[in-house]
């Protein structure tokens, strides 16, 4: 501690000095950083920030727009209900880059083609935005992060010159689609941001959107004109280190989980066919979870500010009307006239999904097969079951 604060004033003078708002140097640089993924969830699609360093001032420092603080206020309930603040951090490009060496991640550098009179408007531009009173902004993950505010920035201070052309794009992808090329679908967390999604990220991103993705970023910067001229200088890579990777230990993974789950379902199936039995607390299990679920999902799509989980039609086949049902299956040892019928309807409604799902109305994951194979046997012994209650 004691080095730290014999040190701290060193680390904090560029900082103090940008604070008396000056005007660059012809030395001064201002460029894009793009830095690996890592561990974390969080940090899995990794991050972007802006550089300005001028030797001649010794400035050096980085305006990052991916800070947020668990400490806030009433963190996780405005997490859950979509309202998250993300804010715009400044520091020195030594203390930015220590947390990247430290987790072995690697992090570019393109350094934007500008003449003085831009540079300094931007710098001015990033000293109004870390006023206490603008360094707030609402996060969203796919349409207002700290990468997709890249497009916006240069858009916004060059209007009117700016072109991001696309021929780093072999063909623009979904919103899903891109966020699956980061997580491979056998995690837990690929699983339950597909279920979380609604129908609304399976459209097309525009070129420019793609930018909400730190790599994408990094090619469209590259493929970025102003006034027809390339918008970047160079590019230089200044922590080489290879991606990290993410390695899934399949005993742990959703599709070891579920296919036991479909084992069990399948097993106490037959032998609740063998003795011509109904197992109630399999059944209110089964109808339990996915109503809880289906409830859950629908509340993300009408009661939260979540812009990516609207129109979620996950909530077909986990149907929130299951939960009361849940009840009725478990305190009746019959079914139910009606339970036919609204087991035909469930039936119907997993087609119906399946047929959504064909057609490219939304993307599933992949480990959702295993659950509907396993509704499915369930629910066609219902219908047998319920024959043979019948005198």
């Amino acid at each position: 501690m004691g080095r730290f604060l014999k040190f701290l004033p060193l680390l904090l003078f560029p900082i103090s000095v940008i604070s008396q708002n000056p005007s660059l140097s012809e030395a001064s640089k201002i460029s894009l950083l793009t830095c690996g993924s890592g561990d974390e969830l969080y940090s899995s699609f990794g991050h972007t920030a802006f550089r300005v360093q001028d030797p001649v001032l010794d400035i050096d420092v980085v305006y990052n727009y991916g800070t947020f603080d668990f400490n806030r206020p009433n963190f996780y309930l405005n997490f859950t209900k979509g309202k998250m603040i993300y804010s715009l951090s400044r520091t020195t490009f030594e203390r930015f880059l220590y947390e990247y060496e430290l987790e072995k991640r690697w992090v570019r550098e393109q350094i934007f083609d500008l003449d003085l009179s831009e540079r300094n408007q931007l710098l001015a531009f990033f000293e109004e935005n870390y006023r206490p009173e603008n360094r707030d902004y609402p996060y969203d993950p796919l349409w207002n992060n700290c990468s997709s505010i890249t497009g916006d920035i240069l858009l916004e201070q060059f209007k009117g010159e700016i072109k991001f052309e696309s021929p780093h794009l072999k063909k623009q992808f979904s919103f899903r689609q891109l966020v699956r090329q980061y997580l491979p679908y056998n995690t837990w967390a690929s699983f339950g941001i597909d279920l979380a999604f609604g129908s609304v990220v399976d459209r097309k991103a525009t070129v420019k959107e793609h930018m909400f993705m730190p790599d994408y970023a990094m090619y469209q910067i590259r493929n970025t004109t102003k006034n027809d001229k390339p918008l970047m200088e160079r590019e230089r890579v200044i922590l080489d280190y290879s991606d990290l990777e993410k390695e899934t230990f399949f005993p742990l993974s959703p599709v070891f989980w579920f296919s036991l789950f479909l084992i069990f379902v399948a097993t106490i199936t037959y032998l609740d066919n063998k003795h011509k039995a109904r197992s109630r607390w399999l059944d209110f299990s089964l109808f339990f979870i996915t109503g809880l679920v289906g409830t859950i999902l629908f509340l993300l799509w009408v009661a939260t500010d979540h812009t990516s989980t609207p129109k979620n039609y996950n909530i077909l086949w986990a149907m929130p009307v299951n939960v009361v049902v849940a009840f009725i299956l478990l305190f009746r040892p019959r079914l139910a006239d009606w339970m036919p019928k609204y087991i035909w309807v469930l039936f119907g409604l997993l087609a119906l999904t399946l047929i959504l799902w064909a057609t490219g109305v939304q993307s599933f994951s992949p480990v959702i097969i295993l659950i509907f194979t396993a509704l499915a046997i369930r629910y066609i012994y219902l219908l047998k079951y319920f024959k043979i209650q019948s005198p």
